[in-house]
């Protein structure tokens, strides 16, 4: 095994966790969290614990499907949290945990600041598609 000097550990350690390297596990993480699926279930869940089925509700347009891979994966990182009630039929429920609730500040402020400036968005859309087809092609 090769003796590594001490600068050579320090750079491994500084390399260990930087999220512009694709194999980081930051980089891999924070591709789950930019999801919108997974910014939408963490803001539904800021203000307190939903079952499935309202969840399913409240995030148009999700997919069953989508909505269980979703909810599996914040489960699996720790997230959030999933309670069976044994029950006719079987209750689930779903709550952030406190890693969860931290994420939920975050991400609750992205969506309150995308529904705060969507016309923005919309008007600069407009404008530079305006210009593109001003622009002769190449």
């Amino acid at each position: 095994m090769p003796t590594t000097t001490a600068a050579q550990r320090r750079e491994q350690e500084r390399v260990k966790y930087d999220a512009f390297i694709r194999s980081c596990p930051t980089n891999q993480l924070l591709d789950r969290l930019s999801d919108k699926w997974v910014s939408l279930v963490v803001a539904a869940l800021s203000n307190g614990p939903m079952r499935y089925s309202d969840l399913g509700r409240k995030l148009a347009g999700v997919s069953p499907k989508m909505l269980t891979q979703t909810l599996r994966s914040l489960e699996r990182d720790g997230i959030l949290t999933r309670t069976v009630t044994p029950s006719v039929p079987v209750r689930v429920d779903y709550e952030l945990t406190e890693l969860g609730a931290s994420l939920a500040q975050l991400m609750t402020a992205v969506k309150a600041w995308a529904e705060t400036h969507i016309e923005e968005v919309h008007e600069a859309r407009d404008r530079y598609d305006a210009e593109a087809e001003s622009q002769p092609q190449k």
